[in-house]
This record gives C-alpha cells, structure tokens and sequence, in this order.
C-alpha cells in the first residue's frame, strides 16, 4: 500500500475538543470521524485496528469452547419486559416505535434475547452446558458521551453468556472465561487485573472487571500489588486449575470504588503493597444465576423435574480497546505511539528519501515491499516528497512497531531498520524479515 493512495487524513494539531491521548490521536491520524454526539465513523487505520482486535478476542472465545452466533441490533420489547428490566433499565436505553406501532429497542445489552433463544431451543440438561457469544455493535444514550470512543453512545462489543444446570457448573463456565480474558488482554500486551466489582444494571452477585492501570481511567481502584505477579501461562481448562487461578488473583485485595472498604483494604494489604490509582475498564464478566431464567421460564428437564437454568453474561469492549491501548501504550513526552505487534494497523513502514526527478529510492521500495508481502507482512510505503525528519516523525505519530529507511547510502546487505523506542539496526532483508516475524510470533 502506498501512503499516497491511503486514506489516511492526518491533522497538523491535536483537536481541540478532545480532552484524553486517545480520543486526540485517533481524531489526528484519522482513525475515527465524529458522526454525531458520541457516535463515529471508523475509517481504514482504526478499522484495522478494530478487527484485529475483535479476531484475538474471536480465536480466545473459541479456544475455551464457545459458539459464536450473531443477535440482531434490534430487539422487540417484549421480552425486556419479561424480565422486568424495560422500565428499570433506565434512559440509556433507546427505545423506539416500528410502522406498526410496537415498542422495539437499540440493545444495549442481549441477556433478554439469548434466554429467548435459548429456551425455545434447550430442553434437557443434557444439552448443558451451553456457550454462546457474538460481536456486535451496543447503543447507550450516554448523559454525557466524552472522550472519544471510550465513551461513546455507539460501541462495538463482544458479549457472552453461558446456561449450566447448577451453580458448581456455572462457575466452572465463568472461570473458563475468567482465563479466557486474561490471555485475550495479554495478546495485547496489556496487563489487565481481574477487580471484584458491583453487578450494576446487570444484576447477580458475582462480577469482576479487568482493569488496565491509566491515569485517564474513570475507574478508581485499590489493589495489592502483588496481585501483578499472579502467572497464569500454566492454566488449563480443567476445574481445579481453573478455580486455583481465580484463588490465586483473590488472595490479594483487589477492588474498585463500589466495593472499596477502607477498614478491610488497611487489614489485608500491608501498608507498602497499597495501591490507589486509576484504571481502565477493558472487561466485565458476570454470575447472576435464575435471575433472567426464572422470569422468563427458561428451563430444563433435568430427571423428571424442571429446572431454570444458571446463567452468567461476559463483555469486553472491542472498540474501547482501541482506545484503551492507545492510553496504556502512547509516549506522551515523545510523541511516539507504538501499536503491540499483534493490533498494529501495518506490521512494517517503509520511508524512502525520494528526490525530484529521482524515484530510484522509491522502486527499491517497492521492490522490498513485494518480498515482504511474499512473507505475508503487512506494509505502508510511504511515497510523498516530504523530508525525511517529517516522515519519521508522521510514522512515529502513527505508531507502526517497524521503519524500514531508504536513503543515498542504501545497501542491500545493511538496509537501515528501527524498531519503535529502540536503536537503529542496519541489517540484512532476511534478518529484517525474521526479526518481524519473530515478533509477531511472539
């Protein structure tokens, strides 16, 4: 891809409305275009982004055992009403009139419409347990939509619900994803800790956030700091590796704001691993039991007698990651962004020094853009007449991990590359292939 035929629009300044790092860079570099209040075109950079993220939540969901399915955005009042959450749900809720006259909604969530699905589907426990999920974009009328897209009145979601026929069943299911989302964070790079949270509007009694630490965060929280060495590389999906894991993260005092008991929080955490900050809600897993089952008569026949089924709901907010790294992983002091290998809009730039009437720099750029492809990379060339310090500093804003730079003294065997917040290397093609490589793998 050529820079000159991108769609990249890249501002000269940060926006004035935009009040956080994230919501500023994504307005800079095009990543995003505000349609209305709280609402955003995702134009080709952030899009990128996005659906990178969403395959790494796609492949982690897979991975424990859950079936992707796809809800409509549009759901009927009805069975909102069945659950008693129409009225209770509040004002974020959009709520609409068909040519007919019938109440309909925006979901902003889906436990209504999956136990609707479930129940006319699901009749014995032998079916059980069941786990669904789907990525699909959520509607909140915020009261106050701000920075950016991390909270925004329009997001892109993936939520996931399970249906087990007991609660020892059900909480084997909630540590599966549990796990599930501790290895989706860190594919990201991101260190996300799992925080006993209230339920909120969802309900139930069991709930955990995982919360990246950022300053710009909305969440306070107050945990133990050695709760960051907990290693989870080991778990496996059987039962008691499961629930040792989740023992493992509750041994330390780890909360946010709703929960915080300042008397418990000085008794159980030792004055120097006290940690009072700020963080970022990246995800949100809930057990809630019969509590959308039983109104909505959603059971099974489990030896002869009817049984609601326990059920527990799993978010994680895939568009809110995009900004969320952008806050964990931007250079504030430097102006340099840097994309984790795995999200990155490009694996790799290419900057060639091009004079008038002299593309030569830029045909070796083409040329090293066509093997790289051949190795399925990933790669920007940019090919407009800026100056050389202009484009570093273009690409350094944009955040591609590698630079690859061609200029008079080029060499084959010592092509000039640098890696993002690192020294410059000048090395062979087939180093710089597999140094990328590597990276991505890793």
């Amino acid at each position: 891809m050529y820079f000159s035929k991108s769609f990249i629009p890249i501002l000269k300044n940060n926006p004035t409305e935009a009040k956080i790092k994230s919501h500023q860079l994504m307005l800079r570099t095009g990543m995003i275009k505000q349609s209305s209040t709280g609402i955003y075109s995702w134009l080709p950079l952030g899009f990128k982004v996005m659906k990178k993220i969403e395959q790494i939540v796609r492949e982690e969901q897979n991975r424990v055992g859950v079936q992707e399915i796809l809800m409509p955005t549009i759901q009927s009042s009805e069975i909102w009403k069945e659950s008693g959450r129409y009225d209770d749900y509040g004002e974020e809720m959009l709520r609409i009139k068909d040519r007919q006259n019938r109440e309909m909604l925006y979901g902003p969530t889906n436990e209504e419409l999956v136990t609707e699905i479930f129940r006319s589907s699901v009749k014995s426990y032998k079916s059980l347990p069941q786990l669904l999920y789907h990525i699909q974009w959520k509607f909140r009328d915020e009261l106050r939509p701000r920075f950016g897209i991390m909270r925004c009145r329009e997001f892109y979601m993936k939520d996931a619900y399970s249906f087990d026929i007991s609660d020892e069943e059900a909480l084997y299911s909630y540590n599966k994803f549990f796990l599930s989302y501790l290895n989706t964070f860190k594919r990201m790079d991101l260190s996300a800790i799992p925080m006993a949270a209230d339920t909120g509007p969802i309900g139930g009694n069991l709930s955990h956030e995982f919360i990246i630490l950022a300053d710009t965060g909305e969440s306070k929280i107050f945990t133990d700091k050695r709760i960051f060495e907990v290693d989870s590389s080991k778990t496996t999906i059987d039962k008691n590796s499961l629930t040792k894991l989740r023992e493992n993260f509750e041994n330390y005092y780890s909360v946010t704001d709703e929960k915080f008991n300042k008397n418990e929080f000085e008794r159980n955490v030792p004055e120097e691993y006290r940690l009072k900050t700020k963080g970022i809600e990246v995800g949100h897993i809930f057990y809630f039991g019969d509590k959308y089952s039983k109104p909505m008569n959603a059971s099974v026949d489990y030896n002869g007698k009817k049984e609601f089924v326990k059920m527990g709901s799993y978010g994680v907010g895939v568009s809110r990651l995009v900004g969320a790294i952008i806050e964990a992983k931007y250079d504030d002091k430097n102006e340099i962004m840097k994309w984790p290998m795995s999200v990155s809009p490009y694996d790799c730039c290419i900057i060639p020094i091009i004079n008038k009437n002299d593309n030569s720099n830029l045909e070796k750029a083409t040329n090293i853009l066509n093997i790289l492809k051949k190795h399925n990379l990933d790669v920007l060339i940019d090919d407009t007449d800026e100056n050389i310090s202009s484009k570093i500093k273009k690409f350094n804003l944009l955040g591609i991990p590698f630079q690859i730079i061609i200029g008079k003294n080029f060499n084959e065997q010592k092509i000039e590359f640098k890696e993002v917040f690192k020294d410059t290397l000048f090395i062979s093609l087939d180093e710089i292939i597999k140094t990328i490589k590597n990276k991505k793998s890793n």
